[in-house]
């Protein structure tokens, strides 16, 4: 698998420049159905650095509440359980705004929107920098403000607490999906790799432990993972993905996208001590019928490695929840 979480353009951008309140365990699965209905929505106004231009960006959060002005530091309020891509980084000065995640109206409500886009940053009228960035939806939070750019995975604690076994992930979708994947990732024109981006959907089920040393390691118990390989503008309602238990290394579904994440790509979270700490995903449930201790979902407009996406990439998804 070669997705990271997150793909944040700021990372290129300002290094050339210069715990969420976990649900319980038995509430998360109504939870992810009450914030998978898109329908609530936090904007953020934000103002960015003078040497970047100083334009007044707005970003927008799966929560509730009213409009955030000013360059605050966001958390997930208590039982909101979805983060985002966009993202509020503060490095050596410099305030930059992110922002690959809208809301859209869908007949009385909301869905959410993801977007593949090419950030252009102009520093003293000219533009300097070309970063694809991917709108990406995950379960978890980010810690804000963004300080600096090393190790971005670190930045975020990814999965929420979770003791269930369900049948399937269930939503409504409809996507874009591009032909021709540029990489861009600082100075220089994009470049174009010619090759297709496909949308896509991650759901881990793990059994996590933390040693003295307060390393976390994991067991991957279940696993529902597909990418969506063509354009289909049409409302796709209830579409599901079912959960396969156990080790699925010799399943004919079997796709290599779907192993256990590895070393270069490891998630966060926090531990017992307050420490980020990789989660270290180490071995298949191979008898097929352990309990998880934690979901993983990712839901992004794009796949593949950071800095790189087709810009028309775009993947609507609405009424997200799990099925028993």
């Amino acid at each position: 698998m070669k997705h990271p979480i997150l793909i944040f353009f700021w990372t290129a951008v300002l290094s050339l420049l210069c715990n969420i309140t976990s649900a319980q365990q038995c509430e998360s699965a109504s939870l992810i159905e009450q914030w998978g209905k898109m329908d609530e929505w936090v904007v953020r106004q934000i103002k960015e650095s003078g040497i970047i231009g100083g334009e007044v960006k707005y970003s927008y959060e799966i929560a509730s509440g009213d409009t955030i002005k000013g360059n605050i530091p966001y958390r997930n309020p208590q039982g909101c359980v979805w983060a985002t891509s966009s993202v509020m980084a503060v490095v050596s000065g410099v305030t930059k705004v992110s922002c690959s995640v809208f809301p859209e109206k869908r007949d009385d409500g909301n869905c959410v929107r993801l977007e593949t886009r090419l950030e252009k940053v102009k520093v003293l009228g000219l533009v300097n920098l070309n970063v694809v960035a991917s709108g990406t939806i995950f379960l978890g939070y980010i810690r804000e403000p963004v300080k600096d750019t090393k190790n971005p995975q670190g930045k975020l604690c990814v999965g929420i607490p979770f003791t269930d076994r369900p049948k399937a992930i269930q939503f409504d979708y409809k996507t874009i999906v591009g032909t021709n994947r540029l990489r861009a990732g600082g100075l220089g024109a994009p470049k174009s790799l010619g090759d297709n981006d496909y949308s896509e959907c991650a759901l881990y089920l793990q059994k996590r432990w933390e040693d003295e040393e307060g390393n976390v390691y994991a067991k991957r118990v279940g696993t529902a993972y597909e990418r969506f390989t063509s354009t289909d503008t049409t409302w796709n309602n209830g579409y599901q993905i079912e959960i396969k238990y156990g080790n699925i290394t010799k399943e004919p579904f079997y796709r290599n996208f779907m192993q256990l994440v590895p070393e270069e790509f490891e998630q966060y979270t926090v531990n017992s001590r307050g420490e980020a700490v990789p989660i270290k995903e180490i071995e298949w449930d191979e008898s097929g019928n352990d309990t998880p201790t934690h979901i993983v979902l990712r839901i992004s407009a794009s796949h593949g490695e950071a800095y790189v996406g087709d810009i028309n990439n775009r993947l609507w998804v609405d009424n997200i929840k799990l099925v028993y």
